[in-house]
């Protein structure tokens, strides 16, 4: 079996974090579960920069470089000992893998699929992070006793501070689901949901959400020229203040509201500027309820 050439950027992550949040069940963000994986084998399809990130993180926590294989022919022989071929061909003799990673673009996922036909139905879990395809999209080519599951990442993966969530089909057995997670959590946090209609809010959230925080940035320096500083200035000020405050979040116990009114004196400048950005028919929150709104509703358009 030959799969089709896989379009994917070749590029490198950035460095990955040095630590990571504890998570809910007491594995830090960005540890892989080595009970969890014990000797999985892992074939990662794509190795563009969702692709790329994951197999840094795979790389940098731990995983051992042979249980992975990258199926690629668009990416350059991956680094530190992991096996590289240009499509499944090369593969025929290779045992099972225990989670099939799909890393391509969402328009070539019908094209890719096919190839392993001869994988559905079995113990394979295949993990998808194409945006817009729906479970059934995958066992329609598969069949319906694959086990699949469905992840929205965001691209924090790429350094290590991503959010997934993750949906799976119930043909996916509980330790399908722990060998999933394990590696989802090489490159940030982990949620899952039962109902994968809720994918779509998801995706408006925390799939399409750097965009709006890289907005507001955008924003704030371009608010901060106008006010009269100089624009490098501005921008300096823009980028640290949002990264500041998104690390300060992260790691505080309250949450946002309170972290909110902590930093704003009755009368005071802050509470001026939240008078506007607050305001119920024209500041943010009625503009982030549409957007998301919008958003959502493209998923829902893009899914089928």
């Amino acid at each position: 079996m030959t799969v089709p050439p896989v379009t994917s950027s070749p590029e490198t992550p950035p460095e990955v974090l040095p630590t990571a949040p504890p998570s809910e069940t007491g594995t830090p963000d960005g540890a892989l579960d080595r009970a969890a994986l014990g000797a999985a084998r892992v074939w990662l399809v794509g190795a563009g920069k969702m692709g790329g990130a994951l197999l840094t993180g795979w790389l940098r926590r731990g995983l051992p470089p042979a249980h992975l294989t990258v199926i690629d022919p668009a990416a350059p022989t991956p680094a530190g000992g992991v096996r590289g071929v240009p499509d499944t061909a090369a593969l025929a003799d290779a045992p099972a893998p225990d989670v099939v990673v799909l890393a391509v673009k969402p328009q070539l996922m019908d094209q890719v699929l096919p190839a392993y036909r001869s994988l559905g139905g079995t113990a394979t879990v295949f993990l998808s992070v194409a945006a817009g395809k729906r479970i059934a999209s995958v066992e329609r080519i598969l069949g319906p006793e694959t086990p699949v599951v469905r992840t929205i990442p965001n691209t924090p993966a790429a350094v290590h501070r991503g959010m997934t969530v993750a949906c799976a089909n119930d043909r996916v057995t509980p330790l399908g689901r722990a060998l999933c997670e394990a590696l989802l959590r090489a490159v940030g946090d982990v949620a899952w949901v039962e109902d994968e209609d809720l994918i779509d809010a998801v995706t408006a959230v925390s799939g399409s959400g750097p965009a709006y925080v890289f907005l507001l940035a955008e924003c704030l320096a371009e608010a901060g020229a106008q006010a009269g500083l100089p624009p490098g200035l501005a921008a300096r000020l823009a980028r640290a203040t949002v990264a500041g405050a998104g690390a300060l979040m992260d790691h505080a116990t309250e949450d946002p509201a309170t972290l909110r009114r902590n930093v704003t004196s009755p009368n005071g400048t802050t509470a001026a500027a939240l008078s506007v950005l607050m305001d119920e028919t024209r500041g943010l929150p009625p503009l982030m309820t549409d957007a998301v709104a919008a958003a959502t509703q493209r998923s829902r358009a893009l899914a089928g």
